[in-house]
């Protein structure tokens, strides 16, 4: 879906200007979006595999919950938002826990160039998996890993997972553990 964004200077604050979601990856403008990290008590990680028609990454796994922040938005409640529209589940602010952000630039091709902030959160939270209610449009399937498999998992070097980057998934398996 398209959707206006947010343009972000270098450092990450909006500059002042908007544009369609697919104009911003088209010319490569820094935007943001969220990252829902959803696990249990037990510590099982529910990762979602995207849609075969996503124009980046279709068919691998993925965070639990991603999205683009919407023009004017703060990211979470963007955060809020794409967790119910991505797979039915209702959270608040109070399940969500900031751990930080990640600047990712991937030129996909001449004209797909992602650049985005990540604003990162974790949230622990019990639930049936069988109740989600995912968004085909988005979602292929979700799963629940424990986080030593899906440690494993994102190593391998035959990973079938999107390539956030080292940085990224150690203060992402940090936190899990953590918390």
């Amino acid at each position: 879906m398209d959707e206006y964004i947010d343009i972000l200077n270098e450092v990450g604050e909006p500059n002042g200007t908007t544009c369609l979601k697919s104009e911003a990856h088209k010319k490569g403008f820094f935007h943001a979006s969220a990252h829902i990290w959803i696990f249990n008590n037990k510590k099982e990680v529910l990762i979602q595999k995207r849609a075969s028609n996503k124009d980046t990454f279709p068919n691998l796994w993925d965070v639990s919950v991603a999205g683009h922040i919407s023009a004017d938005e703060k990211p979470i409640i963007s955060a809020i938002r794409e967790v119910q529209e991505e797979i039915g589940l209702s959270i608040k602010q109070h399940n969500l826990y900031y751990i930080g952000t990640s600047k990712k630039r991937i030129e996909h091709n001449k004209d797909l160039i992602d650049y985005e902030l990540h604003y990162i959160y974790m949230c622990k939270i019990n639930f049936y998996v069988n109740s989600l209610k995912i968004q085909e449009e988005e979602v292929a399937e979700v799963n629940l890993i424990s986080i030593q498999n899906l440690i494993n998992l994102v190593h391998s070097n035959e990973s079938n997972f999107v390539p956030h980057g080292k940085s990224y998934f150690k203060m992402v398996f940090d936190a899990i553990k953590q918390y």
